[in-house]
Parts: C-alpha cells; sequence; structure tokens
C-alpha cells in the first residue's frame, strides 16, 4: 500500500462553472420550497438525483457534473472563508 498523499489539483475555470451551475440548481431548489441543504445533502449521500428538483432544469444540470467535482468545490469555498 502507497503511504504518499496523492494531490488533487481543480482548475479555476472549472471551479466557476461548478459554481454557476450550483446557484442555478439552488436558486432552483429555493424556488420549488425545498431547503437546498437537506437536498443537497441527500444527493451527495444517495447519489440519487431525484432528490434535485427537475424545475427548471435542475436535475438535468447537477447530473452534468461529477459530484467529486461539486464536493471539492462546496469545500474549497467553506475553507477558502476560514
Amino acid at each position: 500500500m502507497d503511504s504518499n498523499t496523492t494531490k488533487f489539483n481543480f482548475s479555476a475555470d472549472k471551479t466557476e462553472n461548478v459554481k454557476e451551475l450550483m446557484t442555478y440548481v439552488l436558486y432552483a431548489l429555493k424556488e420549488k420550497g425545498y431547503n437546498p441543504i437537506n437536498q443537497l445533502v441527500g444527493y451527495f449521500i444517495s447519489g440519487d438525483p431525484t432528490y434535485i428538483t427537475s424545475h427548471r432544469g435542475a436535475r438535468g444540470i447537477i447530473k452534468r457534473i461529477d459530484r467529486d467535482e461539486l464536493l471539492e468545490v462546496i469545500i474549497s469555498e467553506y475553507c477558502s472563508k476560514l
């Protein structure tokens, strides 16, 4: 087993694209009266896109982005505010 830590590098362009798409999905969830945090947690844990509303095409949008990429952006945004 390799004991070295693998480095992960995420491009700034990809980050901005993911942030724009996530903002769109969040607004769609709010518009439909859902709690975006609860819905996204359900989606991240299960991988089931039905946690995301199809309103305004939000489900299709979130399915275009790999969950790992979404988590990378969310965590990096959170950590940058510390």
